[in-house]
């Protein structure tokens, strides 16, 4: 009976050393990956066409072959997919950089946006000073024909100034907020 007690105790005390050896140094946990990356590669699929431009303006770091899933690697320490470098956005038009550094979300289509209503603004403001004078210069004509043809060709060319620039402005937030989707435009854009 000794004997069995002495290899039982033998054998928890080697157990025991080997668990606190294998707590102390963990295995090496397999790298995680996410679904898809910003570039629009989600294994098992195959990457997209434009998809090495893309890896090559958003992660210039990782191996531009798309089998190593570099792209797709969660980092253990945010629980997070590895961010594009700062200061690059990729659309339909190529790799976008800023000289700043980061690309804020929406910051290239804030500040297009801002200087849009800025020159709109104004146009919109000569047209309807124009439309003033028009009226004015119509109000004044004591039925001379010449004037009432030139004032009603400034009134007609007011208000085809006023279509023409808010058919840009629609043109503008179509295709930058929804054919390129370009951030800060369409229907996600702030005031």
């Amino acid at each position: 009976m000794k004997k069995v007690l002495i290899v039982l105790f033998v054998f928890l005390m080697f157990f025991g050393v080997l668990s606190q050896v294998s707590a102390q140094n963990p295995p090496a946990a397999e790298p995680r990956y996410a679904a898809c990356d910003l570039c629009g590669y989600c294994p098992p699929n195959n990457p997209p066409g434009n998809w090495s431009e893309c890896q090559r303006c958003l992660y210039p770091n990782s191996n531009p072959n798309p089998e190593t899933m570099d792209t797709l690697k969660v980092d253990p320490a945010t629980n997070l997919p590895i961010a594009p470098a700062a200061g690059r956005q990729y659309t339909f038009l190529g790799c976008l950089t800023t000289g700043a550094g980061t690309f804020q979300e929406g910051g290239a289509g804030n500040v297009v946006q801002a200087l849009l209503k800025i020159i709109f603004s104004v146009v919109g403001g000569v047209a309807f000073l124009y439309l003033i004078y028009g009226a004015f210069v119509i109000l004044t004509s004591q039925n001379e024909p010449e004037k009432l043809n030139y004032g009603r060709r400034v009134i007609y060319g007011a208000i085809a100034g006023l279509i023409f620039s808010l058919t840009s402005i629609m043109l503008v937030n179509l295709i930058a907020g929804q054919v390129l989707k370009i951030p800060g435009f369409g229907d996600n854009a702030t005031p």
